[in-house]
């Protein structure tokens, strides 16, 4: 339990932030000021967006050719042609970081992709993100930019949706896409963990980026926001998380003890 003592707590993410949500006062702080790719954390802001412009969720759209990862190549559980709801596309999009789910998102936004994008970076300057970018809906972009500051402010906001809150931390799902059922699964495993109490979560990787994880939990009886970027191991993040839960719940029982 050395690494709950403040002088010794080991962050193993190149950049980290833990923000107080009812103070604003930093809590932890580690190359907070980084501009760097955020990888599938913007679907968070692709999931604001969206229920910004108060679209029925209940519209029926489809995944197409334009929806399927030429960045990356990286692989989906949704096939071309695929229909479903803009509420389940954003399930699978928050919960399960569905690559495909996302850019319909955007496709089937008002104006389509290019208003999307628009819309992105409005919300964004609008939250006072004023070193973030956004290219595209999915992350898979390395131009997809971002601080841990900025991105504090991204996850406080994403906190005050309801439908963001419950998509992100569902631990799992059963969804019939072209009449078959699938199983889904949170890419955070933190939201199925009874230790942990999570108001938001999203995970992130794209190599450029790193793994990367926010989250809005309550930690140590306080509201907090939690920014991880560029974890080098695929447990890091989730370690990293850990550490800082088992640090604040100490600092918490000797009140002498500051952060460093």
């Amino acid at each position: 339990m050395a690494d709950v003592d403040p002088s010794h707590l080991a962050l193993y993410s190149a950049s980290a932030l833990v923000i107080d949500q009812e103070t604003g006062q930093t809590i932890i702080e580690k190359q907070s000021g980084a501009v760097v790719p955020i990888a599938s954390i913007s679907k968070l802001m692709t999931a604001m967006v969206v229920l910004d412009a108060k679209l029925d969720m209940n519209e029926v759209i489809t995944i197409g050719d334009d929806d399927v990862d030429g960045l990356k190549g990286t692989r989906s559980r949704i096939p071309v042609g695929t229909a479903m709801t803009r509420e389940t596309a954003m399930l699978l999009a928050l919960m399960s970081s569905e690559n495909r789910a996302a850019s319909s998102l955007g496709r089937h936004y008002p104006g389509g992709m290019p208003a999307f994008v628009r819309a992105m970076n409005r919300k964004a300057q609008a939250l006072g993100m004023l070193s973030s970018r956004f290219e595209e809906p999915t992350g898979l972009s390395s131009n997809n930019v971002s601080t841990a500051h900025d991105l504090a402010r991204m996850v406080a906001a994403a906190a005050r949706y309801p439908e963001i809150r419950s998509f992100s931390t569902t631990g799992g799902a059963r969804v019939e896409l072209n009449g078959h059922i699938r199983e889904f699964h949170n890419t955070n495993a933190l939201v199925r963990s009874d230790n942990w109490e999570i108001g938001v979560s999203k995970t992130g990787y794209i190599s450029e980026a790193g793994r990367c994880l926010v989250m809005q939990a309550r930690v140590a009886d306080k509201p907090v926001v939690i920014v991880l970027l560029d974890s080098a191991g695929k447990m890091t993040r989730v370690g990293d998380a850990n550490r800082i839960k088992r640090w604040m719940e100490s600092a918490s029982l000797t009140p002498e003890r500051r952060p460093v």
